[in-house]
């Protein structure tokens, strides 16, 4: 199933939803009090968003997080305007474009251990 993320700046500060439903913050693997979705820039706002957008992507957390960082570098801090769109296949295609390894480091170990 194809997801659309928007996001925006409003009164009441950064909004991001999921098929218009509010995207999970995952406060529960950040600490709550770091703030809030944020994009444009890189830092803490911006690496909370391209986690919680990975983690619904993917819906795999270990792989989200393998992945955070470049996304985060690579498509939420190019994010300039005050409001976006996002899609599955554009994700799919801004991944494509910045994995360097096609998995995670488990993954590896555990191919070229024979498993």
């Amino acid at each position: 199933m194809t997801r659309h993320y928007k996001g925006w700046r409003g009164p009441d500060g950064c909004q991001v939803t999921v098929n218009g439903e509010p995207l999970d913050p995952r406060a529960d693997l950040r600490d709550p009090s770091s703030g809030e979705f944020e994009w444009g820039y890189e830092g803490e706002g911006p690496s909370r968003l391209a986690l919680a957008i990975l983690a619904d992507h993917f819906g795999d957390l270990a792989k989200a997080l393998s992945f955070q960082a470049q996304f985060r570098r690579d498509v939420i801090a190019r994010l300039s305007a005050d409001e976006w769109t996002l899609d599955s296949a554009g994700i799919d295609h801004a991944l494509e474009q910045i994995a360097d390894v096609p998995m995670t480091l488990p993954e590896l170990l555990a191919k070229l251990r024979g498993g």
